[in-house]
């Protein structure tokens, strides 16, 4: 007799559970080899890395031309399409690398940054690595088996921090990042290719091919479009300022993006296929909606909340008094890390709606409006001014222009703004506690721990009542088991 197969909520849910832990633990542990990088690296060797990992991140949102995507949303059997969007994606990452390679020295002085070329050259090799692993990763997330994901990530992770560090101690400077980064993406691919479940090997088919780039192109566009604003400031402020700056600003807005890596990509991996099966009923999607961003929420606001007003104090002490310069931009950064979190949420929705030439309208929208103020705020106020143009941006033009598509689609927004009223009172309580401690303590590792301390006793009272909305929990008799693991 044949196991019944596990509903969709309750696979949903384990997939959940599984990212989370495999963010968490791996997150958790890049913070440490940083931590550690950070003390041996000077933020000179951190800017020309920052040049080098913007055009490698702008390559990778374009180099399988979204065909990835049609693994997780289509509903027909995989085994049909995989083979055909596997050689899309390794064909294009090829012909992307070929392009950078030549490209590479023009964008580096154009960076202020010349002697980034060999970082780039070689940092880039990961799009290529990308085109390959993109499809079995994919379906790793179709199937919801992220506990193989996990297994993956985590060797990676151990090749990727042993081979930085030890390259970074023997004096490779900022070239340590870009082999450490390919020695990982190397390990990642071939772990993909063997825990995926469906045997795949590149073919060929025009058709579906052509249904493939269709459905992809919009989609790529829109994740292009998504990574120029999260990467384009960098290029503004390498452009304005110098080597040095740029490295500060990467520290403070790697330290910003720390909750959105750890809870809201760990979400993502489930909430598009999660969303897909809802779309077809408003009410349930509100509902599951409000509930997945308010666990977001609890999780993330004391984070983001804590690094804002710990800011100077966290990166004297933990990472070296030469970093205490970025505290400026991190104390806005950490705020504009919220609001991200909810607008990539926002973009799950819509594309499970089938919403991608809106998505790409949005996204074209936030680039246009981000790109005069960055440039303004740099000019005026160094690295904080730039990260004051991009909350301001953020806050005032591309989150109410999603709220204004999302409810014309039909999705009621309100039980979600109901949904998350705790952890905006405990993020209240922790800035006056901030005040208290800056007030009466001295000295960063005093005023960190002692912060971390009262942060913890304020907020986790508040939001100890949502301790229901956790998966595993019974759900209330209205909501169904795909609900509570959305």
């Amino acid at each position: 007799m044949t196991e019944p197969t596990p509903s969709i909520g309750r696979r949903v849910g384990r997939g959940a559970l599984w990212s989370l832990a495999n963010n968490v633990v791996l997150r958790l542990g890049t913070l440490a080899a940083g931590i550690a990088l950070a003390r041996i690296l000077s933020p000179a060797d951190y800017g020309v890395f920052a040049v080098a990992l913007v055009a490698m991140t702008l390559l990778q949102a374009f180099n399988e031309l979204g065909v990835s995507l049609a693994l997780v949303r289509w509903e027909r059997p995989v085994q049909e399409f995989a083979g055909t969007a596997m050689t899309i994606s390794m064909g294009f990452s090829a012909g992307l690398y070929a392009l950078v390679y030549v490209l590479a020295p023009p964008f580096c002085d154009a960076m202020g940054s010349p002697g980034a070329v060999g970082v780039l050259r070689v940092l880039c090799i990961a799009v290529v690595m990308d085109g390959i692993a993109s499809v079995p990763a994919a379906i790793l997330n179709r199937e919801f088996l992220q506990g193989k994901r996990f297994l993956s990530d985590a060797l990676s992770f151990v090749v990727v921090t042993s081979l930085t560090i030890v390259l970074a101690v023997s004096g490779f400077g900022a070239m340590s990042f870009a082999i450490g980064r390919i020695g990982g993406n190397l390990v990642s691919v071939v772990t993909y290719l063997k825990l995926c479940p469906v045997r795949l090997k590149p073919q060929w088919d025009r058709l579906v091919a052509r249904e493939l780039v269709r459905f992809g192109l919009p989609l790529a566009g829109s994740s292009l479009l998504v990574l120029s604003v999260t990467n384009l400031d960098k290029i503004i402020i390498g452009a304005w300022t110098d080597t040095v700056a740029l490295g500060l600003y990467l520290m403070a807005f790697n330290q910003s993006s720390l909750p959105l890596q750890v809870f809201s990509e760990a979400a993502r991996r489930v909430s598009l296929a999660g969303f897909s099966r809802l779309v077809d009923d408003p009410p349930r999607l509100s509902r599951s909606l409000a509930r997945g961003v308010a666990l977001l929420m609890m999780a993330s606001v004391p984070i983001c909340t804590g690094l804002a007003c710990y800011a100077a104090p966290m990166l004297s002490a933990v990472y070296g008094p030469q970093w205490t310069s970025a505290a400026a931009a991190l104390q806005v950064l950490a705020v504009l890390g919220l609001v991200r979190i909810v607008l990539f949420i926002g973009y799950d929705l819509l594309v499970a709606m089938d919403g991608n030439r809106v998505l790409l309208l949005l996204q074209g929208i936030w680039l246009v409006a981000m790109v005069p103020a960055v440039v303004v705020g740099t000019a005026l106020d160094g690295i904080r001014g730039a990260s004051v143009a991009q909350l301001l941006v953020a806050a005032v033009v591309v989150l109410p222009a999603f709220v204004v598509v999302l409810r014309r689609r039909g999705l009621d927004l309100w039980p979600t703004v109901v949904a998350c009223r705790r952890p905006a009172i405990g993020a209240l309580l922790i800035v006056a506690g901030a005040f208290a401690v800056h007030a009466l303590v001295s000295g960063p590792w005093p005023q960190l721990l002692i912060g971390i301390v009262v942060s913890v006793v304020l907020y986790v009272p508040v939001v100890l009542p949502m301790r229901a909305l956790l998966p595993g929990r019974s759900p209330s008799p209205d909501r169904s088991s795909s609900e509570v693991a959305a």
